[in-house]
């Protein structure tokens, strides 16, 4: 790009260098042509401005005109000219917001008391390359043709010189992009900008933009707040704001743009939208969503377009834009503003050539002659002003007047970012009330050395007044910047349908910093109701639960998973699940810890019941048996094989039965030192019977042989009772070192992971609850080799084949016993214990004295010598 630029100005070079040294940073190609009498101006006449005299100038740029659609606004199409068309009422009030607040501290006599602001106002029309050429304007001075300056000219009255005084700072950017202009052609000279408007939070850097300020808050904190706005509601309390889509919708294709946002809305499940746009871009989006009929979308507004009255007052987009909930600039009351602006009068303000312009366009006559009118301008200007207005106009009665009417430019109830303009003249003047009070001698810290005067201000020294400025407003609230920024302080509407069709704005909170306050009873939703929407991909996992994030979709659609055994969450939307104390387990919830119930093998439950039942009814028929064999203990069955042995055997078992009672109920010290003492000793004595009544059977077969008459004589009824004696008195020894030394002890078992906490006997020794099982299965397996020998003997009636499948039964359920005990859990474990000792007991009493009883009782006849002797 090639701009053109005559270099005849009071300025010195090292600001000009400055100037386009801040202009090459925005990456644009520059070539300065110094010529002497040659230059050309940047596709317009000039701007249009208006100004008051005064010691300290203040600039003003405001977009008082609208530009034509098809224009392009930026630097990259510079046609030779294209006027601007239509008043800005909007603008316009700004604009006069900043002069009723020079004229309302010009009135204060203790606010640069003796000092009186000046200010000049350009239109710069929406046109990023007016918008440096006014800034040029202002910092440079101004002259009346191009061959002696190449800033746009101040039009004053014929018999007025220029103004040259250049101006302390500027207060304007009604966008961004234009804040970014001016702070980067105004920042190597250090002339501070304050926005009433831009909200770019690209501008809060202080290293890029040292020289910005401004009254309205960044776009970070009303993104904050309309983020907060999303989630309201009660039952998604907590839930971060999820994206579903993201569309952009560009100005220079907004219809287009507007069309495919509209589709991708309607085809989303999205329930809630949140919209940046500025608002005519706005108007198109829903345009497109009204043809449609989408219209169940609850929408949340920036304050670009949250209170915009084309939008509110059109009957068109009403169904769609229902219920709207929007971030807007925070409003306030300025005392007499609105009386100002119904003071407003051409022939009170004959330079106001804006006032002018609005004068004729509301009221339809010219306050003067078209030609007078034209005789203070330009001629170049007066081509510009006839594209505005009729010249044909016919004049006014001078009874016009805005005191009775009722119009939007003087309705002062929401008061928005007209009170941002008027806060930054305010801020401005302190900021020179603060530099041109005379230091005292504390003060020579910060380097001002002499008292500044209004004709010699030093941008750099109004710089850091303007960052330390803390004063109170006249409406009683504190103001200062922080690093260029105001702290944020939002309004929050909601739009609500009136009778007419139309739409009206209802304010239902407010944002002060991060804090919002939302009224919701009063809010219209886009249903009509109070009903609070809700927009979510995926319910809220309830406690207990835990989210799993769906592969592939946004965040905000996920799983509810069970919390794993052992664990929980108490809260909704838990992203994990926390497990309980070793001591505690969840409950049926899972929502909760709470501390495990004590468990142990007892009478009352089924399984100690059963286990009893089956304990007591063994030792009843064990005595049954006794019984019987008593009865007939003449006969030979009792008598074969020493009745003696019988009666003992029967005797232990009816023991072993019983020592199961031990192992149910609540362990104690003593009961966990005498069930495995029962066990093991009740079972010796049993096992050693057996082994007796089996060295029995082979012995007296033997000593049935030649040469062998004198085998019974050494194993006789004294020597056999001598053998159960020895036999059982080992596993007494080996019990009695083993409890004196490391006895079992009622513990808590917390290893199972379960609701319940099991009371155990736990062995402290597992060798010796291992030599005491090993001494009973040494015996065992003795006795099971013995009486395999012995099963083929010539008897009619073997006792010898009883005692083998006896001993087998004892041995496999004891070698079943040792997988089952160690992996079965809690109280299980005493189960298996007690199932094994009742398993084997029935086993033997079955075995041995199930075929006698079978004789004795039923079988009478076979109960004789002769039978069990036969071969």
């Amino acid at each position: 790009m090639r701009w053109c630029l005559c270099h005849r100005t009071r300025w010195p070079s090292s600001a000009l260098s400055l100037l386009l040294l801040s202009i090459v940073g925005t990456q644009m190609s520059v070539v300065v042509v110094v010529e002497a009498i040659v230059c050309s101006l940047w596709g317009t006449p000039g701007n249009d401005s208006f100004s008051q005299e005064g010691d300290v100038i203040i600039g003003g740029l405001f977009n008082l005109h609208f530009i034509p659609s098809a224009v392009d606004r930026s630097f990259t199409k510079l046609p030779q000219y294209e006027p601007c068309t239509g008043l800005d009422l909007e603008e316009l009030k700004y604009m006069y917001a900043m002069t009723f607040a020079v004229e309302e501290i010009n009135q204060n006599s203790t606010l640069l008391p003796g000092v009186k602001l000046g200010y000049r106002v350009f239109d710069y029309c929406g046109r990023y390359p007016w918008t440096l050429k006014a800034a040029m304007s202002m910092v440079g001075g101004d002259t009346h043709s191009c061959n002696s300056s190449p800033f746009p000219t101040v039009y004053e009255k014929p018999g007025e010189t220029a103004r040259d005084q250049p101006i302390a700072l500027v207060i304007g950017a009604s966008s961004s992009t234009t804040g970014i202009i001016l702070s980067s052609v105004l920042g190597p000279l250090s002339i501070p900008v304050i926005s009433y408007l831009a909200s770019c939070p690209c501008l809060s850097d202080r290293r890029q933009f040292p020289n910005f300020f401004r009254t309205i808050p960044s776009d970070v904190y009303q993104a904050r707040a309309m983020a907060q706005l999303a989630v309201f509601s009660e039952e998604i309390e907590g839930k971060g704001v999820c994206l579903e889509f993201i569309e952009t919708v560009r100005r220079e294709t907004t219809l287009s743009d507007a069309k495919r946002a509209a589709i991708t809305i309607q085809g989303s499940t999205a329930r809630v939208v949140l919209i940046f746009c500025w608002y005519t871009d706005v108007k198109n989006l829903f345009l497109e969503l009204t043809k449609r009929n989408v219209t169940d979308r609850q929408f949340l507004a920036s304050e670009a377009w949250s209170t915009s009255d084309d939008l509110l007052q059109d009957a068109a987009i009403s169904k769609v834009a229902s219920g709207v909930l929007g971030v807007a600039i925070r409003s306030s009351t300025m005392h007499g503003f609105e009386s100002y602006l119904r003071s407003l009068h051409p022939n009170r303000r004959p330079n106001d050539k804006f006032l002018r312009e609005f004068w004729e366009t509301e009221f339809g006559c010219s306050p003067e002659t078209p030609g007078s009118y034209e005789s203070r301008f330009s001629s170049h200007f007066s081509a510009s002003l006839k594209t505005r207005s009729d010249p044909q106009s016919p004049l006014c009665s001078g009874t016009e007047s805005l005191e009775e009417v009722q119009h939007p430019f003087t309705d002062t109830s929401q008061l928005r970012v007209s009170y941002n303009v008027y806060l930054a003249v305010y801020a401005a003047a302190h900021a020179l009330h603060s530099l041109l009070s005379c230091p005292n001698s504390d003060n020579h810290r910060n380097n001002f050395s002499t008292c500044s005067s209004p004709k010699n201000i030093k941008p750099i020294e109004l710089l850091q007044h303007l960052n330390n400025v803390n004063f109170t407003t006249p409406q009683g609230e504190t103001f200062y910047f922080q690093d260029g920024d105001i702290p944020a302080k939002y309004d929050l509407v909601n739009w609500q349908k009136t009778p007419e069709g139309t739409l009206k704005l209802v304010l239902v909170g407010n944002v002060d910093g991060f804090d919002i306050h939302l009224n919701e009873s009063v809010i219209q939703w886009n249903t009509g109701s109070s009903q609070v929407p809700v927009s979510v991909c995926s319910e809220s996992c309830p406690p207990g639960t835990r989210m799993v994030n769906r592969k592939g979709e946004p965040v905000c659609c996920f799983d509810c998973i069970q919390c794993a055994e052992g664990e929980i969450s108490n809260k909704t939307d838990s992203l994990h699940c926390d497990r309980c104390p070793s001591e505690f387990w969840p409950n049926v919830e899972q929502t909760a810890c709470v501390p495990r119930q004590l468990d142990f093998l007892s009478f009352n439950e089924t399984l100690g019941i059963t286990l009893t039942t089956a304990t007591v009814s063994g030792a009843t028929v064990t005595t049954a048996v006794f019984v019987v064999f008593l009865c007939y203990h003449q006969t030979p069955v009792v008598r074969a094989n020493n009745s003696e042995l019988s009666f003992l055997l029967l005797v232990s078992l009816k023991l072993c039965f019983l020592c199961s009672l031990v192992f149910i109920g609540r362990p104690s010290v003593w009961s966990c030192r005498f069930q495995q003492a029962a066990f093991g000793i009740s079972f010796v004595l049993c096992v050693s019977c057996i082994l007796v009544k089996t060295i029995v059977v082979l012995a007296v077969f033997r000593s049935a042989r030649p040469g062998a008459e004198a085998l019974m004589k050494w194993f006789g009824p004294g020597q056999q009772r001598g053998s159960i004696c020895i036999f059982t008195c080992i596993q007494i020894v080996i019990c009695a070192v083993w409890l004196s030394l490391s006895p079992p002890v009622p513990q808590h078992n917390l290893g199972f992971h379960g609701s319940k906490v099991t009371l155990e006997c736990a062995t402290a020794s597992m060798l010796g609850f291992s030599l005491v099982l090993g001494y009973i299965g040494l015996l065992a397996c003795t006795c099971l080799i013995l009486a395999f020998l012995a099963r083929k003997l010539p008897d009619n009636f073997n006792e010898a084949k009883l005692i083998t499948f006896s001993m087998l039964i004892f041995c496999a359920v004891w070698v079943a016993f040792v997988p089952a005990y160690i992996s079965s859990p809690g109280k299980y474990v005493v189960a298996v214990e007690v199932f094994a000792i009742l398993a084997s007991s029935y086993g033997l009493l079955f075995c041995i004295f199930a075929p006698k009883c079978f004789i004795i009782l039923l079988r009478p006849k076979k109960n004789t010598k002769k039978h069990l002797m036969a071969r």
